[in-house]
């Protein structure tokens, strides 16, 4: 009988919360980074490419490549891969810079 991931670390994570994703309710559980619940969610890509508009998403994974950038409650540019999902959080699919309405 195959076990799963969290059988085997024997990981309890607490009950499970909802975040946004350019507007939509994802379900997210304690701990998990916004790439991960991105992922969880079947989302691959959250960002698009300033030149060109190609899709991105996590590369890495450990916060060195910029390619998982999303827009974070509000605020463009933020590693997905390192910020822990809270509930409530609003994440919206990041174009070109992300600093669409900012002063530059």
């Amino acid at each position: 009988m195959a076990r799963t991931p969290r059988e085997l670390a024997g990981a309890l994570p607490g009950p499970a919360f909802e975040v946004r994703v350019d507007g939509r309710p994802v379900s997210a559980l304690p701990g998990q980074s916004v790439a991960a619940v991105l992922w969880a969610a079947g989302i691959l890509a959250w960002r698009t490419t300033r030149g060109g508009g190609r899709p991105r998403g996590a590369f890495c994974g450990i916060g060195q490549c910029y390619e998982c950038l999303a827009v974070i409650n509000g605020v463009p540019n933020r590693r997905a891969c390192l910020v822990p999902a809270g509930p409530g959080d609003e994440i919206t699919t990041q174009e070109g810079d992300g600093r669409a309405g900012l002063a530059v």
